[in-house]
């Protein structure tokens, strides 16, 4: 599960390191605790070159009637992407995306004791997601986004069975649909990021009011204290 991610506060060298063409960014600004419905910076294929654009976080799917469904689709399965309604034509047709975020955050059971999760040099980290774009009876358009989850690797699993998928450079090209990959070889994409290659820390139990959002909610504390 992810239901709460920092955002970087600099995209400046993650859009270099994803070959951004253009960007629709808007009035991004940075967050240290985005939640389900928040815009997030995401990467996807499309006109020829990568872009990266701002969407809703929690998928509404083409043959919704409103956007309610978004609150519950912010997550993805790694095994039913292709068979729950709400994602199996995103991921038929290849909207898939990179979902670009500082970590996440997770709750212990049962002390409820947050942790942060990043990449062990506290980079950005890119996740797989698929996205949808969305057309509002009154006629407007919302591109909004799930990030795919699967199981905890050795470094989360005390935490949480589940953990985002984290897509490495060497799987951008496939991942969003810019070489030719069979279904079967995506699929084999979506498993644990290496526990070696991430770092986990207690954070502050503030992290669970969406109302807070400072930059030391990321920021180690003693969980003893």
């Amino acid at each position: 599960m992810c239901a709460r991610a920092p955002l970087p506060e600099d995209l400046s060298e993650i859009k270099l390191d994803l070959q951004i063409k253009w960007d629709e960014l808007g009035d991004y600004r940075p967050r240290w605790n985005a939640a389900p419905t928040d815009l997030m910076p995401v990467d996807i294929s499309e006109d020829g070159g990568r872009k990266l654009v701002q969407m809703r976080w929690g998928l509404i799917p083409f043959w919704a009637k409103d956007m309610k469904i978004g609150r519950r689709t912010f997550n993805a399965r790694a095994e039913e992407i292709d068979q729950k309604p709400a994602f199996r034509e995103a991921w038929k047709v290849g909207r898939r995306c990179l979902v670009v975020a500082n970590g996440y955050y997770e709750w212990r059971k049962p002390d409820k004791q947050p942790f942060a999760v990043s990449l062990a040099n506290r980079g950005p980290m890119v996740f797989a997601g698929l996205w949808e774009r969305w057309c509002s009876p009154d006629g407007g358009t919302l591109k909004s986004f799930t990030i795919i989850t699967t199981e905890a690797n050795s470094l989360a699993a005390p935490v949480h069975d589940r953990m985002p998928v984290l897509i490495a450079p060497n799987g951008w090209l496939a991942w969003l649909g810019e070489v030719p990959s069979p279904s079967n070889d995506l699929k084999a994409m979506l498993r644990p990021y290496p526990s070696e290659a991430m770092a986990m820390w207690p954070v502050s139990k503030r992290v669970g009011n969406v109302r807070n959002d400072t930059p030391d909610l990321f920021e180690p504390i003693d969980a003893a204290g």
